[in-house]
């Protein structure tokens, strides 16, 4: 039991000193890649810097204790930064304290939500999230993000939460572009650039090890950090009209009590379930990918406990809501991590750099830290994917273009609501109305095929109808219409077989269905039986009184019922193929 709540239980007593020194590597490589992205996903969400520092240290190491993945590295993302500045923006100024105490709120509530779910196991909710949805709202997200993140390359103050919005921006206060903050951009946008597309393999050419030239590569951000950091300060350029991050508090991170104002927690409850849901997906995705590379697995539900309490630390400690990384958790993967000891000593890390580092940070361009998440942010806007969909699935490609569009024209909450509404809505859609097919037999076999798509042998005072979904309330009317439709059309009829074995389910709706069926056949002088029902299906009709009163019978399999009944006509009616 204790193992189950607390994973940490399951490595620890085995952990070793080789174990401990990738562990060490990872965790020094993360604190140093991860530090301009919490500086620059807290100025996302609209919130002091440092409290992208603070939440990148307690909720890592609380996540070691709780988190089920060896792998996974928690913190601020992009994502929820940009949902957190998206609901709050309506509360209060960004900035203010009003402000960061709603932000307090927000990581309370997420946190409070996701501990509750996991003790409950409710992971399976993340399922209503289709992948063209995720697809559609994480690429909408990344164009968003870069949009918002244009004002600070330019120099110019925009805000908003739409692309309408940030476009109209733009375009308004595009005279007053600060040239020196445009010239730094550039630089270290096309520096970012290249280091991505062409450092490793330049590296590798001048005869340096591959795993160094990658590491060296993904660091690119920390050179661009430091490169601009230092031109800012030598030439004085925050004289010049460039924005800097300013001072940033030193010492550890402080312990807060988030407000209890209940309308407050009535305007944060539903935009801290939104991020809470896609925090987890999010985390999840990539927990089980990287698990899977090293044939470990993970745990939804424990994973639900780690970051609940992950962001429960981060609200009583000046922190900001935080879930898996996809950049920080590859790197982490990347470096050699092996156990979530490799959080911690990334957490003590970037402690240590926030107990005396901080001064350095005070002349860090704003501009540098919107060209390293404009940069990162991009890779989320998967066009394959869209054309993958719109291939495979006019549906799911609807599904992912009303998301993609509501999330860039009304906001994020609106996009991931939608977006789980729609998935809901084509899920009960297409089981509504279930495939159903006559099946004949092929001639010299036991196996049976669609009429429609094979040439096989019928009967026509029998029709074996497959039914492929579980009945329910939401197709139980439609399976009524076509079975009636089908009598009708084929007075001749004597018997109906219905095959279930795609039935996994039959509820109270569906049997009162069947039931009706049942009777409204018997009156029409046709035998209903049942063919391949599965054990538990079988269970559950047992429970009621409708085997009882079925006219037919319960067949093993259809070649049996087709084996007993087709004598019966044989004398009568001749087995014909159907052209």
């Amino acid at each position: 039991m204790l193992k189950r709540y607390l994973p940490i239980l399951s490595w620890l007593p085995h952990y070793r000193r080789e174990t401990f020194s990738h562990d060490l590597i990872a965790g020094l490589i993360v604190t140093v890649m991860v530090i301009p992205q919490s500086l620059a996903y807290a100025l996302l969400a609209g919130l002091p810097a440092v409290m992208g520092l603070y939440a990148s240290i307690l909720p890592a190491i609380v996540y070691m204790v709780f988190g089920s993945s060896r792998t996974l590295a928690v913190g601020p993302v992009a994502i929820i930064a940009l949902m957190t500045a998206s609901s709050l923006s309506a509360i209060a100024a960004p900035g203010s304290t009003d402000y960061v105490q709603a932000a307090l709120m927000l990581s309370l509530l997420s946190g409070l939500m996701l501990t509750i779910m996991g003790f409950l196991r409710l992971g399976f909710f993340a399922n209503f999230l289709s992948h063209p949805v995720i697809s559609g709202f994480l690429s909408a997200s990344g164009l968003l993000i870069a949009t918002s993140q244009a004002s600070h390359l330019l120099g110019i103050g925009v805000s908003g939460y739409t692309l309408p919005t940030l476009l109209s921006g733009l375009f308004t206060h595009l005279s007053e572009l600060h040239p020196l903050t445009l010239g730094i951009s550039v630089f270290t946008l096309a520096f970012l650039l290249l280091m991505r597309r062409h450092g490793r393999s330049s590296l590798k050419r001048i005869g340096m090890p591959a795993k160094l030239a990658d590491l060296i590569a993904k660091a690119g951000p920390v050179f661009a950090v430091v490169l601009t950091t230092a031109a800012t300060w030598l030439f004085d350029w925050e004289s010049a009209g460039v924005a800097v991050v300013g001072d940033v508090p030193g010492g550890l991170p402080p312990l807060t009590l988030p407000g209890l104002d209940p309308t407050l927690w009535g305007q944060l409850w539903v935009p801290a379930l939104l991020i809470s849901i896609v925090g987890f997906v999010e985390s999840v995705s990539m927990g089980q990918m990287l698990a899977a590379k090293r044939r470990e697995r993970i745990l939804p539900d424990q994973e639900l406990l780690g970051l609940g309490t992950a962001n429960l630390a981060s609200a009583f400690t000046g922190g900001m809501p935080v879930t898996g990384g996809l950049s920080r958790t590859v790197i982490n993967f990347d470096a050699g991590a092996r156990t979530p000891a490799a959080g911690l000593i990334a957490a003590l890390g970037i402690g240590v750099v926030t107990l005396f580092f901080t001064p350095l940070i005070h002349f860090l361009p704003i501009a540098t830290l919107a060209a390293t998440i404009t940069v990162s942010i991009l890779t989320l806007v998967d066009i394959p994917a869209m054309r993958r969909t719109w291939r495979y699935s006019r549906s799911d490609f609807a599904a992912l273009l009303a998301t993609l569009l509501l999330t860039l024209l009304e906001g994020v909450e609106a996009g991931i609501i939608a977006g789980v509404a729609l998935s809901i809505g084509l899920f009960l859609y297409r089981t509504s109305r279930p495939h159903s097919a006559l099946v004949g037999r092929v001639p010299g076999t036991e196996h049976f095929r669609n009429v429609a798509r094979h040439d096989v042998e019928s009967h026509a005072q029998i029709a074996l109808l497959r039914i492929d979904e579980s009945l329910y309330f939401a197709n139980a009317r439609y399976l009524e219409d076509t079975l009636y439709a089908l009598v009708a059309e084929r007075p001749e009829l004597t018997d109906v077989v219905l095959i279930c074995s795609a039935v996994n389910l039959i509820d109270a709706s569906a049997l009162e269905s069947l039931e009706a069926i049942n009777a409204r056949l018997r009156d029409s002088g046709v035998t209903l039986h049942l063919a391949e029902v599965k054990g538990p299906v079988m269970d559950r009709l047992k429970h009621s009184d409708f085997l009882d009163t079925l006219t037919g019978r319960v067949f093993l399999s259809t070649y049996g019922a087709w084996s007993e009944l087709r004598p019966r006509h044989a004398a009568r009616a001749s087995i014909q193929p159907l052209e």
